[in-house]
């Protein structure tokens, strides 16, 4: 009987120890722009790493899609993205925002570029298939296909892409981040903004960090608490726990775009 008793034991410590193990080896995502910036990522890993004590790994995308796969795969993970990754994941249910950072440009919204003397609701009226958007943004996709009913069409890599598209006249306008746009408007003197209301509010959250459900809420708690005592690590000044509710206005933005989050796929 106390052999037995031993045995039992020791397969509960063993298993125990494998749940600890699991728990602390943990993937943490990042967009293929990061490649540019894998220091700050790094140091970001290393930082959680170490306040946490657990085992999270750098992992810098190829393609947007293996962060959705890995969330949908089961895979104990983190991603740090923005509203547009947020929003899918909060679709298919698998994920749980943690925290974000506070840097001054945690929200965002969309603006319509279009040149100068042209009516933007004219242009949105008679050529919305001629709307040109970055990929995968709630700035750019979600906001350009909202407002044409899923007819904008001009598919661009990024923000400057599309605001190039419309300079050279391939497109008729294009959705874009507000803040690249204050960044970059000088390089584009032929081209103008304009707000549409209810798409142009800046309540898109960037810089949020999420975990898959497959990591325990304990261990969630620990990442959580490591990541509210590192702004510095996030280039932020300060860190806050993330709200649910505040991914409402990208969720709906995508709602009236027509963009199914189990369907997507870059």
């Amino acid at each position: 009987m106390k052999r037995l008793i031993a045995c039992l034991v020791m397969v509960m410590l063993f298993i125990g120890f494998g749940k600890v193990a699991a728990a602390a080896d943990i993937i943490c995502w990042f967009a293929p722009e990061w490649k540019e910036n894998s220091a700050a990522a790094k140091k970001i890993t290393d930082t959680l790493s170490e306040k946490s004590g657990l085992v999270i790994k750098l992992q810098i995308a190829d393609k947007y899609p293996q962060i959705l796969d890995a969330f949908s795969a089961g895979d104990p993970c983190l991603v740090y993205a923005g509203s547009f990754v947020q929003s899918i994941i909060h679709g298919r249910g698998n994920g749980v925002p943690l925290v974000q950072a506070i840097n001054g440009k945690e929200y965002y919204g969309a603006l319509m570029l279009h040149p100068k003397g042209k009516s933007p609701k004219e242009i949105l009226k008679n050529t919305p298939a001629a709307i040109a958007f970055a990929v995968g943004t709630s700035s750019g996709e979600s906001a350009a296909k909202a407002v044409t009913g899923g007819k904008a069409a001009v598919k661009e890599a990024d923000h400057a892409a599309a605001a190039n598209a419309v300079k050279a006249g391939t497109a008729k306008a294009a959705f874009v981040k507000d803040h690249w746009w204050n960044s970059n408007k000088e390089k584009f003197p032929e081209l103008e903004a304009y707000q549409v209301p209810g798409v142009s509010e800046s309540r898109n959250p960037d810089n949020v960090l999420t975990a898959s459900k497959t990591i325990q809420a304990s261990v969630q708690a620990r990442i959580t608490e490591a990541a509210l005592a590192s702004p510095q690590a996030f280039g932020a000044s300060k860190m806050s726990q993330f709200n649910k509710n505040s991914l409402v206005f990208s969720v709906e933005l995508m709602k009236k775009a027509g963009i199914d989050p189990f369907k997507y796929t870059w």
